[in-house]
This record gives structure tokens, sequence and C-alpha cells, in this order.
């Protein structure tokens, strides 16, 4: 019989990788509390319904990627292929902006997406999401690329830049589509047949597209500024003008429109690395119209992801800090087989000063518990009579003590 192993597009964080995970996590709390945002947990699947209705029936994630069936019940369930969705029917469920008030939420976890796996990209992979739901003006869209820049730059990423687009509104945008209509059925013997399926559909879609002949077809086309109606102009440059304040430069990209149909006005995504060869590491925008296709009442949202995979690897080739590798602060050494009921004791007191401490639990020689304890600090032996020397590893320095003052040294 062979062995099992993990499904073909996901992967398991071991004990060497976990750590850096948990940095970034807990790197991103900080600065989520320190811009005022609160922790939410939303279910890992949602009814079918949401995403169709939600992301769009026409993005690839609905038509291509998602992980639906059908429960016991005879609905329609989908593993959450993103987070915004979510958050959104969460914020409408429990009235979390009921009487104009606002809400700033963040979130963490796994997606699931049905694509072919690659470096960086699992059909099971981890988002960091960020959203500010209730707040109309384009203050809001200004403190999410704040929080996505700090964030990132307490992650220690280089070079970053701000790259920005307006994809406009249900008013100004069918404008837009009609002379993007026009222009792509000029070439459409040019066009993959994945845009040629765009077409008619979904044409902004076309922009997004990452084959070399649809984007130097991309290139020429029309851009969306001349097409924006009168709010949507007045957002965009409130944006950049907010921006500008906090003194951010941002590079304006006609073509990015980002892959869910759910985006109005602002698209953006952030950008590290060296000039040239710089990685997207998040992306984002404002969904002003989500609320209403989730079933709900008006509620404008703006917000962020990024995707770990890919922050983590961007760090690792940038050589960025992680923090210390996780290790017992001390280790409990049995001087000999009698002394290992001593070395349990001591260990548990330990632990119940809230020290990192750990013993031989496998029967392990003195000369293989030495071993085990050189990524400790410090060293605490321990014989029969309960008699306890500690060793501190960096200078060598050794001392008969006490618990107690072992304790408070260790404290200090």
């Amino acid at each position: 019989m062979s062995t099992i192993i993990a499904p073909r597009g996901t992967r398991d964080i071991l004990p060497c990788e976990s750590y850096k995970w948990s940095y970034v996590i807990n790197t991103a709390a900080e600065t989520m509390n320190d811009f005022g945002f609160n922790e939410i947990f939303i279910p890992l699947f949602e009814h079918t319904e949401l995403f169709a209705r939600g992301v769009g029936e026409t993005s690839d994630i609905v038509e291509k990627e998602m992980y639906t069936f059908t429960d016991r019940g005879g609905r329609s369930i989908t593993l959450r292929p993103e987070a915004t969705a979510g958050v959104m029917r969460s914020a409408l469920e429990n009235n979390l902006c009921a009487q104009g008030n606002f809400a700033k939420l963040w979130s963490y976890g796994p997606m699931f997406r049905y694509e072919r796996p690659q470096k960086g990209r699992y059909r099971q992979f981890y988002q960091i999401d960020a959203e500010c739901l209730g707040i109309q003006g384009a203050e809001a869209d200004i403190e999410i690329i704040d929080l996505s820049i700090e964030l990132f730059k307490r992650l220690g990423l280089k070079n970053l830049e701000i790259v920005l687009n307006s994809v406009g509104c249900e008013k100004c945008r069918p404008v837009y589509r009609e002379k993007l209509v026009n222009y792509f059925k000029q070439h459409e013997s040019e066009l993959c047949e994945t845009c040629l399926n765009r077409l008619d559909r979904n044409p902004l879609r076309i922009l997004d597209c990452k084959k070399e002949q649809c984007g130097k077809i991309s290139d020429n086309a029309p851009d969306i500024y001349d097409s924006l109606c009168d709010e949507c102009k007045d957002h965009f440059k409130n944006l950049r003008d907010g921006l500008e304040r906090l003194g951010f430069t941002y590079k304006i990209n006609k073509r990015l429109v980002r892959g869910l149909d759910y985006y109005t006005k602002t698209a953006f995504e952030i950008l590290s690395g060296d000039l040239g060869a710089q990685n997207a590491v998040c992306g984002g925008g404002r969904y002003d119209n989500l609320a209403e296709a989730a079933g709900g009442s008006h509620l404008p949202g703006v917000g962020f992801a990024c995707g770990l995979d890919r922050v983590i690897i961007v760090m690792e080739e940038q050589g960025c800090n992680f923090g210390e590798i996780p290790a017992p602060k001390i280790y409990v050494v049995a001087r000999d087989d009698e002394a290992r009921a001593n070395s349990q004791i001591i260990t548990h007191k330990l632990r119940a000063n809230k020290i990192a401490a750990v013993n031989d639990i496998s029967g392990r020689s003195f000369k293989a518990q030495m071993k085990a304890a050189n990524n400790c600090k410090y060293i605490c032996f321990v014989n029969a009579a309960g008699e306890l020397e500690l060793k501190n590893i960096s200078d060598g320095v050794q001392k008969n003590l006490s618990l107690d003052e072992i304790i408070e040294c260790l404290k200090k």
C-alpha cells in the first residue's frame, strides 16, 4: 500500500519555515492595530452565490478556479477563493456599519483556487486581507495604501512602488467599455482565445492579459481617463493628492484592472524589488457595488490582500530579517538516570514561571542531551540530589544556584 501524500497544489509549512510565517503575521497584526483595524475571522466556505454575484461570473475565479461542491442539504458551497466577499457578507449580516458607522477589518488565513501550481502559487494559499467599509471618499483609499506600504516597510521589503489606476464606475464604465470593444475588434485576429472570449463579456479584462501579443495590443488601447465621470475624476485626483501629501510617489498604469469584477474607481498594486525585476506583493482597490451584489444595501469599501507565499519568497530573495528562530531559553540536563525525575520537576516549574524550557523525555545519554541543548541560551544541570548548576552558553560561566535564583536570573 502506497503512502498517502498531500494533494497537488498544497504543501505543509514545516517548523523550518513556519517561524517566518508567524513573523509576517505578527508584524501584520501589530501594523493593523496601529492603524485601528480590528481582526475578524470568517468561514472557510460560503454559499457559492456570494462569489458568483460578488466576484463576478465572468472572472477567471468564478469561471475556472473555484472549489465548489453540493452539501448534504443540497446547497451549493464554495471554499473561499478570496476574503473580501466574505468580509462584506459578515459586515452586512452583523450590521457592522449600521447608522452611518464604518468598519476597519483585517483577517488572514487559507484561500482555495483550482489553478496550475507554480512557485509561490498553490491551490491552497494564504492571504492577509484588510478592508475599510462604509467610507465613500478617497481618504479611505489613501489609508489602505498607507497601511500596505507601512506593513511592507516593517517587513523590510525594498524599493516599494505604488501603481495606480482608476477603473471608473457603473456610470462611466459603459462608455469606456464601448471604446475598448471597438478598438479590440480591430485586432480580433491577433488576440488569444481567452481574450476573444472576454471581448463581448468583459473587455476590461483583456487589459490584464499577461500574454506578450495581447499586451502589445493593450498598450495602444484607449485609456479610461477621458471617459471618467466627474465623480470618478475627482476621486482619482483626491487619491493622488492625498498620497502626495504623505510623501508617496506613484506610477499610473492604464492596464491595471485587477482580476475581480467588483472593483470600482481605485485599483492599485504595491511592487517591491530592484528596478526592472519588481514583484507585486499586494493588490487591492475600491468596490462600492459589492454590497448590493451580495444582496445588501449600499456600503462602499476599499481594501487590499497580499499572499503570504509571495511575500515570504520576496523577503527571502531580498535577505529580509525574520526574527530569531524559535528556541527554548533553557535546557534542563539530567546528569544521570537517577536525576531524570528531578529534571522533569525543574522543567515544569520553569514553564510555570513563563520561561521556555525543555528537558529530555526520550532517555538520551548525557552527551546526547548536551548536543540537543546547543540551540538554547542556558543549560541547567540537575543531579539525583536535586542540586542545580546554571551555565550561560554564550560565555561559558557556570554557577551553583537555587531554582528561585535561576528563575530570577532568566526573567531578567
